[in-house]
């Protein structure tokens, strides 16, 4: 769903804790000069490549002074003159960057902060504003190549329908990330209630009702909240984790995928069936009424009720969201695994990297530039350098592994600890963080060192770990892969309007329908027949030609 910058901002500090750390935007636009004093250059000759950059700044980095900075300026024989403007309104000033004609020659941009659409892309490409990179990626970047043929989303994500390749997206497979849509249920109240965890929707529908019904918090009150959720992404919608016990939902474009041909999910009957199961709960008290239209702020507040424990179950791609980390109540929630309902027990699975590009070349660079920045690029997708640029400094911000040491998935090898940056103190301003993740495959991600204590803020990745492990491969065989798909630019503005159109409508009236404000029986011929009239014939063959395009070559 769409949101404005400030409610992202809201939910970025919520997960900080699992994805790249974010600290409050800054608040004006600043254009420095690239760092002075560097080193002599150890690779090429002659004067410093001059690259005017573009990229993303928050209130703790300066990317003029930077340590990293000041490396690969040095590494790559590059002077940096940077164009820093902060998170808040960051997708605006790109565009009028790009409007006025006076634009940079590298853009380098965080994708939870704003990226190039596929759309933006092929615009721009068409207009020439932006360079196709393959020939560069032959020449000088063999370690770019390397990733692109071993993992084919990341490839048919960053291939326009072209055949070229005008931006990079950054690989970043974070595991528990690709089954956002989780249940965690407390299992302090389960155990006080003597109740074992569910295995179908049915069983949880009970355990629910006696969350609502024996004050499972001992308090003498009616307060408990059985269940609840938000309204924002990162797997906070309520319906399709049940959903998933009668039919594949995906949470986002309702859209399912069976021998090669598309089609959509919320007309059929299955999709009726699930929707009257969650009736069901709703009608009994067993959903937070707020749970469809409260924001990540008001979830949390119940999560954190001071006056006692009150929330039986949440929603949530991770269960800080609705709860702060490391107080005794966060350490009470676990994973449920998929339900089985009378469809079986399926799982919503996501490929964790964005679409679009957030490394992009502009015909403004030089071909000197060109090569010194797409060999930088290049550098990030080594190991040494990956570590360098997103991690900063070893011995400051992160450590090799020591015996005893624990990797986040048991059967890795421990490659690296994280070392936090004490509380009170300075950050270091030596990495590019979340701007340089370009090459975090899934193995590397499983390398890093996690405590033992999966309820401990320490051990909190382990714990995301093992509870993506029950859900993982539950997916259905064949799942539309939204996220590698490129509409043809003829279309793309009718593909997006219907599509926007047509998730409005399933969302607003699968609310109605749970709430009792239409009738699923009276009134779902009708919702249809609407559904229809919003030409959903021909948004499906606009994806089923983005499909077969894209993945029938």
């Amino acid at each position: 769903m769409k949101k404005t910058i400030s409610t992202l901002w809201i939910m970025l500090l919520t997960i900080s804790l699992v994805l790249t750390a974010c600290t409050s935007p800054s608040t004006s636009v600043t254009s420095t000069p690239g760092a002075t004093g560097a080193a002599k250059p150890s690779e090429g000759t002659g004067a410093p490549v001059p690259i005017k950059i573009f990229a993303q700044q928050d209130a703790n980095i300066d990317l003029a002074t930077n340590s990293f900075s000041k490396l690969a300026e040095q590494k790559f024989n590059i002077k940096f003159s940077w164009q820093t403007v902060p998170f808040d309104g960051a997708a605006e000033k790109r565009q009028i960057s790009l409007a006025s004609g006076d634009y940079p020659d590298l853009y380098m941009l965080i994708p939870w902060v704003d990226k190039f659409s596929q759309t933006d892309i092929l615009r721009y490409s068409q207009q020439g504003v932006i360079l196709p990179l393959d020939d560069l990626i032959k020449q000088y970047a063999p370690n770019v190549q390397k990733a692109l043929d071993k993992y084919p989303y990341f490839k048919a994500m960053n291939t326009a329908p072209d055949g070229k390749i005008y931006g990079l997206t950054q690989l970043v497979e974070c595991y528990h990330c690709s089954y956002p849509n989780k249940m965690w249920i407390n299992s302090s109240w389960l155990k006080k209630l003597n109740l074992t965890m569910p295995k179908t929707l049915d069983d949880y529908k009970k355990v629910l009702e006696a969350f609502k019904t024996k004050d499972p918090n001992g308090n003498g009150k009616a307060d408990e909240v059985p269940l609840s959720g938000s309204i924002e992404d990162y797997g906070v919608h309520i319906i399709p984790y049940f959903m998933n016990g009668f039919i594949y939902d995906d949470d986002r474009t309702y859209l399912l995928l069976k021998d090669g041909k598309v089609d959509v999910a919320a007309n059929k009957d299955e999709w009726k069936q699930g929707l009257q199961f969650v009736k069901s709960m709703y009608d009994g008290g067993l959903i937070d009424k707020g749970a469809f239209t409260q924001n990540a702020t008001a979830y949390k507040k119940i999560g954190d009720n001071a006056d006692a424990q009150i929330l039986g179950a949440g929603v949530a791609m991770h269960p800080y969201i609705f709860i702060t980390g490391g107080s005794d109540s966060s350490k009470t929630y676990d994973a449920v695994p998929p339900l089985t309902g009378p469809n079986g027990a399926l799982a919503t699975y996501n490929y964790p990297s964005d679409p679009g590009a957030t490394f992009v070349l502009t015909n403004k660079a030089s071909k000197e530039a060109q090569i010194a920045a797409i060999k930088l690029v290049d550098y990030m997708f080594t190991q040494e350098g990956q570590i360098r640029s997103h991690f900063g400094e070893e011995g400051k911000d992160w450590r090799k592994p020591k015996d005893g040491d624990s990797p986040v998935e048991k059967s890795a090898t421990p490659l690296l600890a994280t070392i936090p940056t004490p509380t009170g103190e300075t950050p270091h301003n030596s990495a590019w963080g979340p701007m340089a993740q370009y090459f975090q495959p899934k193995e590397f991600r499983d390398s890093w060192v996690a405590a033992t204590d999966i309820y401990d803020t320490t051990g909190y990745e382990r714990r995301l770990q093992e509870a993506t492990h029950l859900y993982d491969g539950k997916q259905p065989k064949d799942v539309f892969p939204h996220w590698a798909i490129w509409i043809d630019p003829s279309t793309a503005d009718e593909a997006a309007m219907l599509k926007t159109n047509i998730k409005n409508y399933i969302d607003q009236n699968s609310l109605q329908f749970v709430t009792g404000a239409k009738d699923l029986n009276k009134d779902w011929d009708a919702y249809v027949a609407g559904l229809n009239k919003l030409n959903l014939k021909r948004y499906t063959e606009i994806m089923q030609q983005s499909y077969d395009k894209s993945f029938k070559k």
